[in-house]
């Protein structure tokens, strides 16, 4: 099984374990346009491989992601169809975790925004580190939450803390996302070699076909709600970038973001 090809992610293939790395450090591993398709390209892909049990999923330097790339230009000319088409690609990407058999681990190495954070609500399992933190900005934006997170965050912390997050645009510490169930382990970056790969790999060794069935046992439950909240947000979402008030405050963003 090749996965060459990439140039948004850093692919590697390790032994049982499939590495993926958010690879744009120079813009916080911001994720664009080609991004998510990459990234919904290898979850695809690696349901296929059958010498992979687990998936681990981390950035390259000190963030994890700062989310969704604003500052991307499109070469489009009709921009409703530039719009419905991202919408499209970001909503299979997020089905690729839904449909993805092996189990997912994030390990989040620094700062998870945005998309960076809700994906960590779509793993099978989250650590963090101890300068991670998670931020989910949406309404700061003018938008809602994404990646099924409307129904995973009050799942997962409680529907009051989901709403500081997604609603009021709340940070959680790593602490604090330890505390709310967001991640089930803290670790020390400096660990990771001695710690936390050892770890990992020692999961890779366990029976995969026993893995995928308690995946999709643990999964069962939720699969029906997780699908209907990402075809709902991916309709508000597109909806909302019609919107006066996402318009400005994306405008607003990207003239900050000039600035600096």
């Amino acid at each position: 099984m090749s996965y060459e090809g990439f140039k948004q992610l850093l692919v590697q293939k390790e032994d049982k374990i499939l590495v993926i790395k958010f690879n744009n450090p120079r813009k916080k591993n911001c994720i664009n346009y080609n991004g998510y398709k990459e990234l919904g390209r290898v979850l695809g892909t690696v349901n296929q491989d059958d010498s992979i049990s687990i998936v681990v999923i981390t950035g390259v330097g000190s963030f994890f992601t700062a989310g969704n790339d604003l500052s991307q230009k499109s070469e489009m000319s009709d921009m409703d169809a530039y719009l419905k088409e991202t919408n499209d690609i970001f909503k299979s990407m997020v089905s690729s975790f839904l449909n993805c058999t092996k189990i997912i681990i994030t390990l989040v190495n620094g700062p998870a925004i945005g998309i960076g954070c809700t994906i960590v609500g779509l793993s099978d399992v989250a650590w963090c580190a101890e300068e991670a933190y998670f931020a989910t900005p949406f309404s700061k934006l003018g938008l809602v939450p994404e990646a099924c997170s409307s129904f995973t965050f009050p799942l997962i912390m409680g529907r009051s803390k989901a709403t500081e997050m997604l609603v009021l645009n709340e940070k959680l510490s790593a602490q604090e996302a330890y505390h709310f169930n967001l991640v089930s382990r803290i670790f020390r970056l400096n660990e990771l070699d001695s710690v936390v790969w050892p770890k990992i790999r020692e999961y890779a060794e366990l029976p995969p076909n026993s893995m995928r069935e308690c995946k999709r046992l643990i999964q069962l439950s939720s699969r029906e709600s997780l699908l209907r909240a990402n075809d709902a947000e991916c309709e508000a979402l597109l909806k909302r970038f019609y919107d006066n008030e996402c318009i400005q405050a994306i405008i607003d963003f990207a003239m900050r973001k000039s600035k600096l």
